[in-house]
């Protein structure tokens, strides 16, 4: 005789319920947020892909055009889009996080829509957006002869990710403190143009002095991106890089940025 006594682990339906709500929550809010931003005419969400890709494009044609030195013998067009399309991952994701609570606060009334949820849908969107654009430059330059393949697609898809990890950590962690201090929210844009330089965007760290190299070895995104290069070109030059040192970063950074942003959903929770 059949039974309607069916078990399940309660654990297991809380987690897989609480997984779908939130998957859809974020994916309802992707979608808001691409018809906020760019609206349903002309090209509408295209313009998601597009503006990176046209950013990056004119980027490296002019670094093709003035030949500038960055003291390898990568080809400039490939040492340029890996360089430009890797700071738009990390630097684009906190800047679409400051000031999202002040322009998503009604959201916050639906139960299951939190501040985090709020983020990481900026975050997920951003990630998207970046790596179609690299994703089809690369595959179309490769395709004409202007850049060569990757010599190891692990090591690039690796860097990748550890450049949108630590993006997203990044994002997190300036987006929460935003709320508190409205000035980190305006300090953030020069900062970043402070970092473009000494990320590795337009150098090699072979390419420095043995006493500099420790030095900018010290900011993750770095180390990242010549994995990343290491994967792409690895025969054309000398990498360096700590891989145990990037993800211990991310990992705190990630951690320090999620609990800072339960804790602004927590203050404005209780403050309504």
């Amino acid at each position: 005789m059949p039974s309607n006594n069916r078990s399940h682990p309660t654990g297991a339906l809380v987690h897989h319920s609480s997984w779908t709500i939130n998957r859809r929550v974020i994916g309802a809010l992707i979608l808001r947020e691409m018809l906020t931003r760019y609206g349903r005419n002309n090209l509408g969400f295209l313009w998601l892909f597009l503006e990176p890709m046209l950013f990056t494009l004119v980027v490296t044609a002019f670094w093709a055009a003035t030949r500038t030195i960055h003291g390898s013998q990568i080809p400039i067009v490939a040492f340029a889009v890996t360089g430009y399309s890797s700071v738009m991952l990390w630097r684009n994701m906190p800047s679409r996080c400051i000031g999202a609570l002040n322009s998503n606060k009604p959201l916050l009334h639906h139960r299951q829509v939190t501040i985090v949820d709020i983020y990481f849908s900026r975050i997920v969107l951003e990630f998207m957006a970046s790596t179609t654009s690299f994703v089809v430059i690369c595959l179309s330059l490769v395709m004409i002869g202007w850049m060569p393949s990757p010599e190891n697609a692990v090591r690039v898809l690796g860097g990748w990710m550890l450049l949108a990890w630590f993006g997203a950590g990044l994002a997190l962690l300036i987006g929460s403190l935003s709320e508190r201090f409205d000035v980190l929210g305006k300090l953030w844009p020069p900062f970043s143009y402070l970092l473009f330089p000494l990320s590795g965007v337009a150098f090699i760290v072979d390419a420095l002095p043995p006493g500099m190299q420790k030095i900018v070895l010290w900011l993750p995104m770095l180390n990242a991106l010549e994995y990343l290069r290491d994967g792409w070109f690895g025969s054309f030059f000398h990498a360096h890089y700590d891989l145990g040192y990037v993800l211990i970063f991310n990992l705190l950074l990630f951690f320090a940025g999620l609990s800072l942003a339960r804790q602004v959903g927590f203050d404005s929770s209780s403050s309504e």
